[in-house]
């Protein structure tokens, strides 16, 4: 499902947020990525989505070598994923049921299918009796949630978050890992970046660490 083999990712001024880091994700699988602010949780989640090339090495997702993507083939690619990261990206001026809207209309899905999907995504979430919300006017476990519906709105075979939890008191935080792991119950590959070990203590999924750019894949349960 995703592989990545001896990557580097090197930025300009010669930092490098990973380091020959190898770490294969199978189907269906639920992991969380621990480790300290820096240590290049972001930068992974960010080459399997294409929004970063790595420097030397590999990154495969679902068979496709994506450092090998031309920029035209990126959105095919993201098509199969749910994106969760720490700035929102929340459309202010658009309401909640708009916000969730937009993946499905920039695909080009049928109008009333969509609707249909986007009310399913709320109510997945317990937003749907705010569909017609502003987001401004929304708690940020609320936002959060928001997010996760937008996220999952296409049913994507690959959901990729960023600490998640990362600004929500520990009843919001708890709320949200349970969503992350009804979405991997239906078939779902979750991964989930984050520094909480809580939450990766109740939800016992498989643990890689991340350390300093160096990823340690060996660990099972947190």
């Amino acid at each position: 499902m995703i592989e990545l083999s001896g990557v580097t990712k090197r930025y300009p001024g010669g930092h490098e947020a990973l380091k020959d880091a190898s770490l294969a994700i199978a189907e269906g699988e639920m992991v969380f990525l621990m480790g300290h602010s820096g240590a290049g949780k972001t930068t992974l989640l960010k080459l399997i989505a294409a929004i970063e090339r790595p420097t030397r090495g590999s990154v495969v997702v679902r068979g496709q070598n994506v450092d090998r993507l031309r920029a035209r083939a990126i959105p095919f690619l993201r098509r199969n994923l749910g994106l969760v990261f720490q700035d929102h990206k929340l459309l202010f001026d658009r309401n909640v049921f708009e916000n969730v809207m937009l993946p499905l209309e920039i695909i080009g899905y049928d109008r009333r299918e969509a609707a249909r999907r986007v009310r399913a995504a709320l109510d997945k979430v317990g937003l749907l009796e705010r569909e017609k919300a502003m987001p401004i006017t929304m708690s940020g476990g609320e936002q959060q949630r928001l997010c996760i519906a937008r996220a999952v709105v296409h049913r994507p075979a690959i959901l990729l978050a960023d600490e998640p939890t990362g600004n929500l008191d520990p009843a919001y935080a708890a709320e949200i890992g349970e969503l992350f792991r009804a979405f991997n119950q239906v078939g779902a590959t979750v991964m989930i970046a984050t520094h909480d070990v809580q939450l990766a203590e109740r939800l016992a999924p498989r643990v890689v660490t991340v350390a300093s750019g160096r990823v340690d894949a060996s660990v099972a349960q947190p």
